[in-house]
């Protein structure tokens, strides 16, 4: 039925006669000559179609947008000066003699060259948005990053095996998706949340190199980058340290750029403590390519006049910061407004600033309402550590150190890009020595910072029992321009020491026992040392293609609101079906649309 693609006939098909397949992109009448633009995966070509071939010439007169048509006809160079030198088959034209139509189109809601189209619309109409040039470039880069990875692995011994969808309920950090069991009533299996278990086990079965390009399911908020279903580039491998595996895991991301962008990254990647990355970019993804840092101010206003410096320095886990805007002495009272109301979405109160207008006068040469309340020596410790120059701008962040870090951190990302300070370019990075745990306030407990199944650091052992606050972790996360691509660690390879992190979590034998005893029996059997990562697919070709959103670079995504607008999923499901898993419903209010 067909003999070329579309896209890829060029000069080399001149003067042959070839069979194209494809939608009617455009269809243009130019006084007797009938002119179409034939669309596939690989591109667009000129067909030209003239009444010395009646039969033909109806047909093409009949063709309206996204018709799918079979084409024969003679390849024949462009006229001068209608060379296209942004296609391939940008020098030629198929002179049609046979048309067929293989399926008329309804007129489609909008045009596939569109940019001004709702994501609503789009994620109604999907099939139609993946004709549209840009959606077929993201899926094939998408396909292009998935076979570098495993042609990497492949490479270096990894087998590729895979894990059950259905699985049982562990808690890992997010809410389960849960299937009722119609053979066991009251049970339930869980879709995965990673197959972080499973591929542990694999390690203690003696396959010491494993990976998995597989789904993965989280009922959580959804954000841009987050989808409840996801695709992990899941790698797991036995007797190698944490330098080894973090070194083996930068050569895969590096093959990857330089295979499907020709990018080259660093060799080596930085490497950054995760305390630092806190003190300096407050978040444990820095975006490297902003040149802006914070500025440490605690110690100095623990006694200040000012109450609200004062007040947080003085807490336990309490943090004032500053970040010094170069030349962002410009900004209006507006826009400081603006980013006021912006560190609010993260917690911060409000956000305190000084101008910089002339050093050499001292305080008489800045300009901000907090000045009266602050010690000349505090003033000038605050001038010396942020480096200000004549024309900047200082901004202040005051409160628990979460908040000011998250607040202040993300406020140095936007006013970043936005002053255009942020360099061009690839920026990687690995965060390492993360704590083991975090505090919940609300619950009164420590969470695993990872999960529960990473490696203390070495000599931090004892600290699970004593001290869980200080324990640190060998965990390692990839970091690129701000997103955090890919998080591994270390695992637990011994009973004893599982058990001891899980009594640091609050979890006790039985309830131990209860969720995890495969595990604890199985480290009992020679369970060897390993390692591993989680990359986050969706997010990578993401980033590759420089798109907003990871809806962009999935087939048939979820809206915000977790919801298909193609298929209407969730649905509800008729009685006979519910009876059949033993399931009664509540009385519940009707879903919102998206």
């Amino acid at each position: 039925m067909r003999s070329e693609y579309c896209g890829l006939v060029s000069r080399k098909h001149l003067g042959q006669t070839v069979t194209l397949c494809g939608w009617v992109h455009r269809r243009r009448d130019h006084g007797g000559v009938i002119f179409i633009d034939l669309r596939d995966r690989e591109g667009l070509l000129q067909v030209v179609c003239d009444p010395d071939t009646p039969e033909t010439f109806r047909t093409a007169d009949a063709l309206r947008n996204e018709f799918v048509i079979r084409v024969a006809g003679r390849v024949r160079g462009r006229p001068e000066g209608t060379v296209n030198p942004n296609l391939v088959s940008g020098e030629i034209e198929v002179l049609a003699k046979e048309i067929e139509i293989l399926n008329p189109s309804l007129t489609p809601p909008f045009q596939m060259d569109d940019e001004r189209l709702s994501e609503n619309v789009r994620l109604e109409y999907r099939f139609l948005d993946l004709r549209r040039p840009q959606m077929q470039n993201n899926l094939r880069l998408r396909y292009r990053t998935a076979m570098a990875v495993r042609n990497f692995l492949d490479r270096h011994g990894f087998i590729d095996i895979e894990t059950p969808m259905l699985t049982r309920s562990t808690p890992e950090g997010a809410r389960d998706y849960l299937v009722p069991s119609r053979v066991y009533p009251g049970h339930f299996f869980a879709l995965p949340q990673s197959p972080q278990l499973f591929k542990q086990l694999l390690m203690i079965s003696g396959f010491d190199r494993y990976y998995q390009i597989v789904k993965c399911f989280r009922d959580e908020d959804l954000r841009a980058d987050r989808q409840p279903e996801f695709t992990q580039i899941d790698i797991e491998t036995s007797f190698l340290d944490q330098r080894e595996i973090t070194a083996l895991m930068e050569e895969l991301i590096r093959h990857v750029f330089k295979e499907v962008l020709d990018v080259d990254l660093p060799n080596p990647f930085p490497r950054m403590a995760y305390d630092e990355a806190m003190a300096r970019y407050g978040s444990d993804k820095p975006d490297l390519r902003v040149p802006l840092t914070l500025t440490e101010l605690t110690d100095v206003m623990r006694a200040v006049e000012f109450k609200v410096f004062r007040d947080a320095a003085q807490l336990k886990d309490g943090r004032v910061a500053a970040l010094r805007v170069p030349q962002g002495g410009d900004l209006t009272r507006k826009e400081i407004d603006d980013y006021t109301e912006f560190v609010k979405i993260y917690g911060a109160k409000g956000l305190a600033y000084i101008k910089v207008n002339a050093l050499e006068q001292g305080v008489a040469g800045l300009q901000s309402p907090i000045l009266k309340f602050l010690p000349q020596a505090a003033v000038q410790a605050i001038l010396e550590r942020s480096g200000a120059c004549d024309g900047d701008l200082i901004f202040f962040g005051a409160d628990r150190a979460k908040v000011v870090n998250e607040a202040l951190g993300a406020l140095r990302v936007k006013i970043g890009h936005e002053r255009g300070l942020a360099e061009a370019g690839w920026r990687p990075l690995w965060v390492l020595d993360f704590p083991m745990f975090e505090w919940d306030g609300e619950e009164k407990r420590w969470n695993a910072m990872h999960h529960p199944f990473t490696s203390p650091a070495e000599g931090h052992e004892n600290l699970l029992g004593t001290d869980p606050g200080a324990a640190r972790a060998i965990a390692h996360d990839m970091v690129l321009n701000g997103s955090e691509i890919g998080g591994g660690s270390v695992r637990i390879h011994r009973q004893d020491v599982q058990s001891k992190v899980f009594r640091a979590l609050n979890i006790g034998p039985e309830e131990a026992e209860a969720k995890f005893g495969f595990l604890l029996q199985a480290l009992q059997y020679g369970a060897p040392p390993h390692g591993g990562i989680a990359f986050g697919l969706d997010r990578i070709v993401t980033l590759m293609a420089g798109a907003e959103s990871i809806r962009d670079m999935i087939a048939f995504p979820k809206t915000q609101r977790a919801q298909c607008l193609l298929t209407h999923a969730p649905n509800t499901v008729d009685e006979k079906q519910l009876r059949e898993l033993h399931i009664r419903l509540r009385q519940v209010e009707p879903a919102q649309k998206a």
